[in-house]
C-alpha cells in the first residue's frame, strides 16, 4: 500500500499528465523537447514536520518541484502558456481530490539555456508546496 506522500505525488503527477505538455516524473531531460513543452515533476523534500500530540499528527509542508521546459522560435509565449496551464490546474483542485490540506505554487524562476546548433531552451523550476498531515512520518 503506497504511503500518503507517494499517493499525493502520484495525484500531482496525474494532474500534470492532463495538461497539453508532456509530463514526466523524476526523469532526466530528454534529448528533444516536445513542441508543446515538457514538465518534469521532482519529488522534492518533505521538510521537518510540525507535530501535534493529541491526537499524534505530523504536519508537512512538502516542497516538490516542477521543471517546465520549452524550445522553439516562440518560446516566450509557449513558456507563458505552459506555466499558466500549471497554475490553472493547481488552482482548480487545491486539495488534489482531498489528499492535501492545500497546494500552492510559487513563482517560476525562468532561465534561457543556449543549445549548440539548436534553438535555445527556456526553462524554470516551479516550486509547489503540498500541505498535508499524517499520523506516521513513514506511512
Amino acid at each position: 500500500m503506497p504511503t500518503l506522500r507517494e499517493t499525493i505525488l502520484s495525484a500531482l503527477n496525474t494532474l500534470l499528465q492532463a495538461l497539453p505538455a508532456t509530463a514526466l516524473r523524476g526523469d532526466v531531460l530528454p534529448e528533444r523537447v516536445p513542441p508543446e513543452g515538457l514538465l518534469i515533476l521532482r519529488d522534492g523534500e518533505p521538510g521537518e514536520p510540525e507535530v501535534t500530540l493529541s491526537p499524534l499528527a505530523y504536519h508537512y509542508q512538502h516542497r516538490a518541484e516542477i521543471e517546465a521546459v520549452v524550445q522553439g522560435a516562440d518560446r516566450e509565449a509557449a513558456f507563458d502558456t505552459l506555466t499558466a496551464s500549471v497554475g490553472a490546474a493547481l488552482a482548480a483542485d487545491r486539495t488534489l481530490g482531498g489528499l492535501c490540506d492545500w497546494v500552492e505554487a510559487e513563482a517560476p524562476r525562468p532561465v534561457d539555456l543556449p543549445i549548440e546548433g539548436a534553438a535555445s531552451l527556456k526553462a524554470a523550476v516551479i516550486p509547489v508546496v503540498l500541505h498535508y498531515s499524517t499520523a506516521d512520518p513513514l506511512g
